[in-house]
């Protein structure tokens, strides 16, 4: 649909003298094979106050971007070529302006790489490629800044080529490679680094690509301290022969990248950004000990530096998800699935049903899974699948259960809202947690027994005051 309503602009245009050309991700997915449906034109020869115009004998239009107009046409983004100066610092400090005489080759300038330079022409199916960036991305699959001075212009490119990197599985070209090292990145707000890390996790089949190369770049140095700590902190190689914690949460990425496709986006962010985090516990943790290598409660300790990861990400509740309670639970729990199952005393229903009330335990379990065969070595990784059917068979997998007694029922009985509404509440909770409180009725038995006890406590209170 995007395709048909992009020949129909260009078909129009084309009627002016002018010219509109589709360029960017598309016409670079298209090289490849795969499918996009963000069609971008730009619309040569034709001034500014006559093409919302033409565009409007085709249907509605709305006008989105603050500093430069671009109109949306259905799903096709339409804009004249623009010219950009660079204002002040960060990354939208640019004066942006349109300007419908310039040439493919000068519009094509101020992208950030040769493989996003490439236009294409609906009614001829003609490639315009002023930058060879057909011959970069199929030929020598490398990923090449158009242009040296433009790109450093704008810091959010560095994670661009990041992500390209990975996700079309393309190595960066040695001068674009030192000009990106050498960017500063402390201009980029939150949403725009997560934007891009977002995309290398959730678009890559092996982030692990970009992640090397964002730590060969600095960037990991500038934007994540705490996953730079990972590098040279050693593991014990009875258990991780593959080397040190990068090495092994660069496997364990990309094993949980193999275990999201049947989740929705917020459950997709949160098993990816688990396994970023779950190891960042060993290296406040790691110690030798008797003679080996032990990283001990590195769970808990992974918490603090998880938070301010997601913090510096700006990560709270995504979709109505609230991602960063999982995360952490993740984090803090991601060894419990196989110690659950190989314990050597039966672990009961009620730690099932408490692990639910501080995390997913399916999600829990897609990370600990990624966790167990992220290393090298022959490791039996099958008790978390036993650790998943549990929780299945109880209906816990995705949340703790339902209180079975409510304030309402306590209402009934002439219990009025307060602390002490709440304590009955939760010491009610606890035993049906336990197993002990299937029913109502049952529930209101322990209500009936705590009152029971408080009775005899202030009996006794007074008859001791008596004495």
């Amino acid at each position: 649909m995007s395709l048909k309503t992009a020949e129909a602009i260009a078909e129009l245009v084309a009627k002016r003298n002018g010219r509109a050309l589709i360029v960017g991700g598309w016409v670079r997915d298209r090289l490849l094979g795969q499918p996009n449906k963000d069609v971008d034109l730009e619309v040569f020869g034709i001034p500014a106050e006559e093409l919302r115009g033409l565009l409007a004998t085709l249907g509605p239009v709305n006008t989105v971007g603050e500093s430069f107009t671009v109109y949306k046409v259905e799903e096709v983004d339409v804009s004249l070529p623009r010219r950009e100066s660079k204002i002040g610092r960060g990354h939208r400090a640019f004066e942006v302006t349109g300007d419908p005489s310039m040439t493919p080759m000068e519009a094509a300038r101020r992208r950030d790489f040769t493989i996003n330079a490439i236009y294409f022409d609906p009614l001829t199916q003609e490639y315009i490629d002023p930058f060879s960036g057909q011959r970069d991305l199929l030929e020598h699959r490398i990923l090449k800044a158009v242009d040296e001075i433009t790109f450093a212009e704008d810091s959010l490119r560095v994670l661009r080529g990041v992500q390209f990197a990975a996700r079309f599985n393309l190595e960066m070209e040695p001068d674009t490679r030192a000009l990106c090292s050498r960017i500063a990145l402390d201009d980029l707000p939150a949403e725009r680094v997560w934007g891009e890390f977002e995309k290398l996790l959730l678009l890559a089949e092996r982030p692990s690509i970009g992640f090397a190369l964002a730590l060969q770049l600095g960037v990991i140095d500038q934007l994540f301290p705490e996953m730079k700590a990972l590098v040279d902190c050693p593991q014990e190689p009875e258990w991780h022969p593959e080397g040190d914690v990068w090495i092994h949460t660069m496997m364990v990425i990309d094993q949980a990248r193999q275990r999201i496709h049947d989740l929705e986006r917020p459950q997709q962010i949160t098993v990816m950004l688990g396994a970023v985090t779950h190891d960042l516990g060993k290296p406040p943790t790691t110690a030798f000990v008797d003679g080996r290598i032990r990283s001990i409660d590195h769970e808990q300790a992974g918490v603090a530096p998880a938070t301010a990861l997601l913090d510096r990400l700006n990560i709270h509740t995504i979709g109505g998800y609230d991602v960063r309670h999982h995360i952490l639970g993740i984090v803090a729990h991601h060894l419990k699935p196989l110690m659950f199952v190989k314990s050597v005393t039966p672990v009961g229903e009620g730690a099932y049903r408490r692990l639910a009330q501080k995390v997913d335990l399916e999600l829990l379990a897609r990370v600990a899974l990624s966790d167990c065969l992220g290393r090298t070595g022959n490791f039996d990784c099958s008790g978390i699948g036993t650790f998943l059917e549990r929780a299945r068979s109880l209906g816990v997998e995705h949340k703790p259960p339902e209180p079975i007694v409510k304030g309402r029922h306590l209402l009934a009985l002439g219990v009025k809202p307060g602390p002490r509404m709440g304590d009955i509440l939760r010491a009610i909770y606890e035993q049906q947690l336990d197993g002990s409180v299937t029913t109502v009725e049952q529930g209101l038995r322990v209500f009936e027994d705590m009152n029971k006890e408080e009775g005899r406590r202030k009996k006794e209170k007074g008859e001791t005051a008596e004495r």
